[in-house]
């Protein structure tokens, strides 16, 4: 096994990234919004045959919105239109759900996946009422242009993996479309190395007029909702509780945003959602597959799941007017920067540490396809970020760490392309791997 001595000075430098702000449209991100919200309700339980009104319409547009642009880029999106039929608490009668999806598939690894996706469905005060208008223009009609506008801006370039652009329905009752699709990427047999859910990322003043225009919020979940017994009692072993994939890609997420040109900063909130909510990302976490929801820096909650009305001088209603499209370019253009970077990078790689009773660390991992090189991180147990110690090439698979307690640390691997991409770091723990294996 190799010897690498800690010495910051001895250490190949990280090859950093420069990241080019994307060319996002403001203006078609409104546009984008304001078609949505002329469909009057994309209620799930709305009509499905109605030329212009209701959910129906709506996928129907969103369809014809990707195949225009793969008709721009030559046809390098195949659009897929997974459904199945539901029936629950929030949905009564057996209801036909779609989601509409767009793949650009990857030229070196089409098996490894990237998905951004937002929900297309919309509601008012009572979850039930599929009847009232009900524009949803930041929820989430905010998502699924982000979505669109991801995918005009992407399908320009090629990349090594594949970049999957979904709008989905049922999200209002019950997560239904997310559920769909997380059981659409398990059929297709996909490696699935991030989500990023998008959920109200069009605005930028709350309820109580204050506004926070400089961040967005990427929520997280801690220990692995997949986790079993055993990766439980590991974890309260060798450590990991703050060390799951999802968190992982927040912090790599986080990281990234501060490279990228008067861009906005992430604020990770650890928590898998918000207090006592959930979204789409949830049922890609149920499986184990790494996800995060980018949401508002402050949520303005006057002008969500409400009639739209005006009550004693109040306004409310999710309506175009309360949106910040300044703000959303922001949120876009963090999100389409930060695919191309997980679209060009190998996967994270399968690590292991093993420091108990010694006076050294090993940290090994599995070789990554499309890997030139990888880097090996270290973390304090009580600290938030990570801190980058030692590179290997490319064939090379473990490092021995001198003079490092692995009581007081947690350890970890990024992969490194030929092109200076770098995946997330993998913890070394228990469960810490993006992706299903023997060894996780």
């Amino acid at each position: 096994m190799r010897k690498l001595a800690l010495f910051a000075g001895l250490l190949a430098s990280p090859v950093v990234l420069v990241a080019q702000e994307p060319e996002v449209s403001e203006e078609r991100l409104r546009s984008d919004v304001e078609d949505m919200v002329s469909f009057g309700t994309r209620h799930t339980l709305s009509a499905q045959d109605d030329p212009r009104r209701g959910i129906g319409a709506a996928r129907r547009w969103a369809a014809d919105e990707f195949r225009e642009t793969s008709e721009r880029c030559g046809g390098c999106l195949e659009i897929a239109l997974p459904e199945r039929i539901i029936e629950g608490r929030r949905v009564p009668e057996p209801t036909r759900l779609v989601n509409v999806v767009a793949i650009q598939r990857g030229t070196e690894r089409p098996d490894e996946v990237v998905i951004v996706q937002g929900h297309i469905d919309s509601r008012v005060t009572d979850v039930m009422d599929a009847i009232s208008d009900a524009p949803g223009a930041n929820d989430d009609a905010s998502g699924v242009a982000l979505v669109l506008e991801a995918a005009r801006v992407l399908s320009a370039r090629s990349f090594p993996s594949t970049i999957v652009y979904a709008a989905l329905s049922g999200e209002e009752q019950g997560l239904y479309g997310g559920k769909l699709m997380a059981d659409y990427a398990e059929e297709q047999g996909w490696t699935v190395k991030a989500v990023l859910n998008n959920d109200i990322v069009g605005g930028s003043r709350g309820s109580d007029g204050r506004v926070e225009d400089g961040h967005v919020r990427v929520f997280s979940e801690g220990p692995r909702a997949d986790a079993t017994d055993e990766m439980r009692a590991n974890s309260r072993r060798y450590g990991g509780e703050n060390d799951s994939p999802g968190r992982n890609l927040s912090r790599y997420i986080a990281d990234f945003a501060q490279t990228l040109p008067d861009g906005l900063t992430v604020r990770q909130i650890w928590r898998t959602d918000r207090m006592g909510r959930g979204g789409d990302q949830i049922p890609f976490l149920d499986k184990g597959i790494p996800a995060v929801r980018f949401s508002v820096a402050i949520e303005d909650y006057e002008h969500q799941h409400q009639d739209p009305r005006t009550e004693n001088g109040i306004k409310y209603g999710d309506t175009v007017d309360e949106m910040d499209f300044a703000y959303l370019a922001g949120v876009t253009r963090l999100n389409v920067a930060t695919i191309d970077r997980l679209a060009s990078a190998p996967l994270p790689p399968v690590a292991s540490a093993d420091g108990a009773v010694k006076t050294f660390t090993d940290v090994s991992w599995l070789p990554v396809d499309g890997a030139a090189g990888y880097a090996v991180w270290r973390r304090r147990t009580d600290a938030r970020d990570w801190e980058r110690i030692a590179e290997a090439k490319a064939g090379q698979t473990a490092v021995r760490l001198d003079g490092v307690r692995g009581d007081d640390w947690l350890f970890g691997v990024s992969a490194i392309g030929a092109d200076g991409s770098e995946s997330p770091v993998a913890s070394a723990v228990p469960g810490g791997a993006f992706y299903k294996s023997d060894a996780d």
